[in-house]
């Protein structure tokens, strides 16, 4: 079972903190994988604040196409940001948009807490800017999209502090590298799975068996890459994990909830202590929609050893160079990989 943990504690200066804190870090630690609860109002999950934020869904192809990545329409400037069409023949079978911290800072403002230059940089593909639905086709969508990133980043920030000292860290000693971070808030439409999409792919690297009944993939099993992802859910089942011996659990789609796991860089960062866990997204015949949010580094903050006992050294790297080398294993960004030249800075984490 997922473990559900109520972290208002977080939010306050309630003398309860220390027992979030080992909640956390024991589900961190085992599981890699939580739901929390207990979030301020002002963290906009609720259905009606999911709806306006999944709103570019309602957009005509047409208006969606204009966002699509270049790999996707060669005449497009965006690499790393913008849209990912339906594409048939994977595992993996999803719509959506990536969006930077340019919707929460604006193009040409630095973005809070930022010790390096604004939250757009064209000459990284890693801080280009978003492209966006235009204002007056969706109206108020922009504001709303803005709230829920900078919600997401407050959350992400205490969890993160939560983790230091559950690891007997300073609570800020994360906080250097998230200044100016990359994070991304991604917007996903998994459609009924149509069998024209299901062409070509294997059968058994399509279909499952989970308490004896059949699903179809709509997201293959993976390890996040990166540090911290917190996911709202829509009420539809479809989320699983992967539990330490094997099996796959359902992550529930609970109101007033969030999901959070960790990617493999976090686990590399705290030698193991921290768990990356395996999951995936099974097809249930109903639509289902999901915002998950990437809390990510700054591009060129370097990842050095943390100062935690029986952790083995290794050679600090650029955490952009890190995130371009894995992410374009991802369907929606393979065939990048020479799109972006490394900042060179010892090795990358395997």
């Amino acid at each position: 079972m997922v473990p559900r943990i109520d972290i208002s504690a977080l939010f306050s200066e309630s003398g309860t903190r220390r027992e979030t804190d080992a909640a956390i870090i024991e589900a961190a630690s085992a599981i890699g994988f939580m739901t929390v609860t207990g979030l301020p109002p002002a963290v906009p999950i609720d259905p009606r604040s999911r709806r306006a934020v999944l709103r570019p869904f309602d957009l005509p192809p047409a208006e969606t196409r204009k966002l699509w990545r270049q790999k996707f329409d060669p005449r497009h400037p965006n690499i790393y940001r913008g849209w990912f069409p339906l594409q048939d023949g994977f595992e993996t079978y999803k719509e959506g948009i990536d969006i930077g911290p340019d919707i929460a800072a604006g193009p040409g403002a630095v973005h809070p807490g930022a010790v390096h230059p604004g939250a757009v940089d064209a000459r990284d593909p890693l801080r280009e800017a978003t492209p966006l639905p235009a204002e007056d086709a969706l109206p108020g969508w922009r504001a709303a999209a803005a709230a829920y990133f900078k919600a997401m980043e407050s959350v992400a920030q205490r969890l993160m502090h939560a983790l230091a000292r559950g690891l007997g860290l300073p609570q800020s000693i994360f906080d250097g590298a998230f200044a100016g971070g990359i994070s991304t808030l991604r917007l996903i439409r998994y459609p009924v799975r149509p069998p024209h999409s299901m062409v070509g792919v294997p059968e058994d690297r399509l279909w499952v068996t989970h308490n004896g009944e059949r699903y179809y993939l709509l997201g293959r099993a993976h390890v996040d890459s990166g540090l911290m992802t917190l996911l709202a859910q829509d009420g539809v089942a479809g989320l699983q994990a992967r539990a330490a011996d094997g099996a796959w659990i359902d992550v529930p789609p609970e109101e007033g909830t969030l999901a959070v796991n960790f990617g493999k860089l976090l686990e590399h960062w705290t030698g193991g202590r921290i768990k990356a866990t395996e999951h995936r997204v099974i097809g249930r015949g109903e639509e289902r929609f999901s915002i998950p949010f990437f809390y990510d580094a700054r591009a060129d903050a370097l990842i050095e050893p943390l100062p935690l006992p029986g952790v083995a050294p290794f050679t600090p790297f650029y955490f952009g160079d890190y995130l371009w080398s894995t992410m374009t294993k991802f369907v929606e960004f393979q065939g990048l990989e020479d799109r972006r030249r490394p900042q060179g800075h010892g090795q990358r984490a395997s």
